[in-house]
């Protein structure tokens, strides 16, 4: 009998999230994440997995309208139903904001996907409360 060897799955791409320190104020933005791409079917369920325990189930996320690819109102990320909104303020077009009900709200400075790693870990560093 001979075993056939399973070819190696492929690996799933790093996160690219840096977050603030918990503390006792709130903050304009509480960290940083550069997605691989600008569609948010693919990237949004990495994002939601990588997020601490103690911010709960997000149940909405808005975007910038101007800034994402067309999207559903909703979509379903690990058995639960997260509702997608767009938002058309050109206020914050780097934005994503996460909302647990109960929980709370967290604004993400997002890195456009096309960013070089050069330029990109300076503005993570800096969402994430820490120095250049």
């Amino acid at each position: 009998m001979t075993t056939a060897l399973q070819p190696p799955l492929p690996s799933q791409p790093t996160l690219r999230l840096r977050l603030a320190p918990r503390g006792n104020l709130p903050r304009a933005i509480d960290g940083a994440w550069w997605p691989r791409s600008y569609d948010l079917l693919a990237e949004l369920p990495q994002l939601l997995a990588g997020l601490p325990r103690a911010w709960g189930h997000i149940a909405g996320v808005t975007v910038s309208g101007a800034t994402w690819s067309a999207m559903p109102g909703r979509m379903l990320v690990s058995n639960q139903v997260v509702r997608l909104r767009r938002t058309l303020v050109g206020s914050a077009p780097y934005t994503v904001v996460l909302l647990a009900p109960g929980q709370g709200r967290w604004d993400l400075l997002v890195v456009p996907p096309d960013t070089t790693e050069e330029a990109a870990e300076p503005l993570m560093i800096t969402a994430a409360g820490g120095q250049v």
